[in-house]
């Protein structure tokens, strides 16, 4: 055996050491179908219009979520007003204010992609790499360091660079860094491969936990794995985007580490599987997974029905007429007609200007300083200058929108 032979072969033992990278399971497939269709039923609630600007608060409410699996909080409110570069003085939190924006960034910029590219191979190192250089790219120097805990020395973080040390996470020692080119090659093969029916929605699920377990990068690989889902997800089901399941992760911090976690381990005995991980392990991350994306549509399909969504609206312009809910600083006490302005948005999806004094039955005059000042607050936003009008959903009044979205305060999730 030549010396290239023997490299060659010593990779392909190490790239074995990922099987299984598929389960088959029938309550899994069970379960896919239920994503599958009530994903699409939930996309098919609001009008498009009104999609977009749940789509925009949602990037916000993921990367809060992604951030709290990361150990860093960061609320809504303080990520909202760095997305009008309104930056803590504190810097800690300024920082973790930008890492937040750079989530947001990445998330529209992989959505942008898709758009501009349906056929981009996402399982692909570069697009991984691609994905990992452009949140590095825009985080403050601060946060670009990881301190190595069996040596003590800090490393650099090189956006997009695959790491070339060794590295520990937990009881998980991650594939050498001489392999990792040959592991990022066999990821992209097995489940860059189209595959049809509910069958993509087990493969993603998968794919989720293998990526974590070979670690390609020197920190950031959870965030990585997460904005690949999202990805991955908003390729394959109709609705995603007004759910996302890293709330649900997050929510599920302690289980989601012991699954992946219980997902890491080796083979245990002949009847578990004939990888060199434990099939058992897979499929128990698979259906956990699964659960918490079945759990996060449940729950965005009971805060947007309908008749209680428009209740709700109108509560809420109640609270403000009478001054008891909270308003930004410098906006004045709401008028009641408010409620059918932003009601009939939330069922036409836009509103032409021209329909508010007879939606409102106010005067041109008060009716457009009525618009006025719903547009200063993003209770409505308009896609240009003048143009019609939709339903926004600024963090202040988001909480009274959808209960349980986030917490009410930084302590934890819900």
């Amino acid at each position: 055996m030549t010396e290239s032979e023997a490299r060659e072969l010593g990779l392909y033992m190490r790239i074995t050491e990922m099987e299984p990278m598929m389960v088959e399971n029938g309550e899994l497939e069970d379960l896919a179908a239920q994503i599958l269709a009530k994903s699409a039923a939930l996309g098919s609630l609001l009008p498009e219009a009104t999609q977009a600007s749940m789509r925009e608060l949602l990037r916000i409410i993921n990367s809060y979520y992604s951030n709290m699996i990361e150990g860093n909080s960061t609320h809504p409110i303080d990520i909202e007003r760095a997305t009008r570069r309104d930056y803590s003085s504190d810097p800690a939190k300024r920082n973790r204010q930008l890492e937040s924006i750079a989530h947001i960034d990445c998330q529209r910029q992989i959505e942008d992609r898709l758009a501009r590219d349906p056929d981009v191979a996402i399982t692909s190192p570069d697009f991984l790499c691609w994905v990992h250089k452009f949140f590095y790219d825009q985080l403050p120097g601060e946060l670009r360091w990881v301190k190595n805990e069996e040596t003590g020395e800090q490393l650099e973080v090189k956006g997009g660079e695959i790491r070339t040390a060794d590295v520990r996470v937990g009881t998980h020692l991650g594939p050498a860094s001489i392999s990792l080119h040959a592991f990022l090659d066999r990821f992209h093969q097995r489940y860059g491969t189209r595959s049809h029916g509910v069958d993509p929605i087990i493969v993603v699920a998968a794919s989720h936990h293998r990526l974590m377990w070979i670690h390609p990068f020197l920190d950031g690989n959870g965030r990585v794995a997460r904005l690949y889902t999202d990805a991955a997800f908003r390729r394959i089901l109709p609705g995603y985007g007004i759910w996302n399941v890293s709330r649900g992760l997050a929510r599920n911090r302690d289980r989601y580490y012991n699954a992946l976690s219980h997902a890491d381990a080796p083979r245990q005995g002949d009847l578990d599987g004939r990888g060199n991980l434990s099939r058992k392990g897979l499929e128990t991350f698979c259906q956990f997974f699964l659960e918490v994306c079945a759990d996060q549509i449940e729950y965005m399909a009971s805060v947007l029905k309908f008749d209680g969504l428009l209740d709700r609206i109108k509560g809420y312009v109640t609270l403000r007429t009478l001054n008891v809910a909270p308003s930004p600083a410098g906006t004045s006490k709401m008028r009641p007609e408010a409620a059918h302005l932003l009601q009939e948005a939330l069922l036409s999806g836009e509103v032409p200007r021209g329909e508010v004094s007879r939606i409102t039955g106010l005067g041109d005059r008060v009716a457009r300083g009525l618009v006025s000042a719903l547009l200063q607050e993003k209770l409505l936003v308009s896609p240009m200058p003048q143009g019609g009008l939709r339903l926004g959903f600024p963090i202040h009044a988001v909480e009274y929108y959808f209960p349980g979205l986030y917490p009410p305060t930084s302590s934890g999730p819900a």
